[in-house]
């Protein structure tokens, strides 16, 4: 197994069936640390913007389901450090939050585009050691993430399934099949 740290993707294995927040999910790992794992789910598209959330905001921009946690709290990640100050790096050109009032400025004025940056309700947590136990149970696949900044201009709804089928053998199979082969 790899060794877990951020900016690396989780993917749920294709037996992950009947769990609804993590089927067919890809995760970016935003940080890791003895406390434990937060990360934000990528191809959960949720069937609302960010205006629809901040009237103050004119921006159609996607919101994404992040996870279980917290879902009544907006997170960003973005590959726009110069232009969004105060964001911590998650690695390789990825950065998670920074300063919103000024993020708000730049998307009324159309200076940040759907590529460069994605919104969540909620995130992702497991406490310490819980995500090895969860990858040791075969859950999830580990992987590199090499997209970093084109990450956010691959289509959610293809996105698991790419990240599957490059695992190769059996996987292709699975990437296939209906998302819930019992509705089959």
């Amino acid at each position: 197994m790899n060794k877990i740290k951020k900016g690396q993707l989780l993917v749920s294995e294709p037996a992950l069936i009947g769990e609804n927040t993590f089927n067919r999910s890809v995760v970016l790992l935003a940080a890791y640390s003895n406390d434990g794992v937060v990360g934000f789910i990528l191809n959960k598209p949720l069937l609302y913007s960010i205006h629809d959330l901040l009237p103050e905001i004119n921006s159609n921009f996607t919101i994404y389901d992040g996870g279980p946690v917290e879902q009544d709290n907006l997170y960003f990640v973005h590959t726009v450090p110069l232009k969004i100050k105060n964001s911590l790096e998650i690695s390789n050109g990825l950065f998670w939050g920074g300063d919103f009032e000024l993020l708000k400025v730049l998307l009324n004025e159309n200076q940040i585009s759907k590529t460069e940056i994605r919104f969540f309700l909620g995130y992702s947590g497991w406490s310490k050691g819980q995500l090895e136990m969860e990858c040791d149970q075969k859950n999830w696949l580990i992987i590199d993430n090499k997209e970093h900044t084109t990450l956010f201009s691959k289509p959610a709804k293809k996105f698991w399934k790419e990240k599957i089928e490059a695992q190769g053998g059996d996987y292709i199979l699975f990437s296939n099949a209906p998302e819930n082969p019992i509705l089959n």
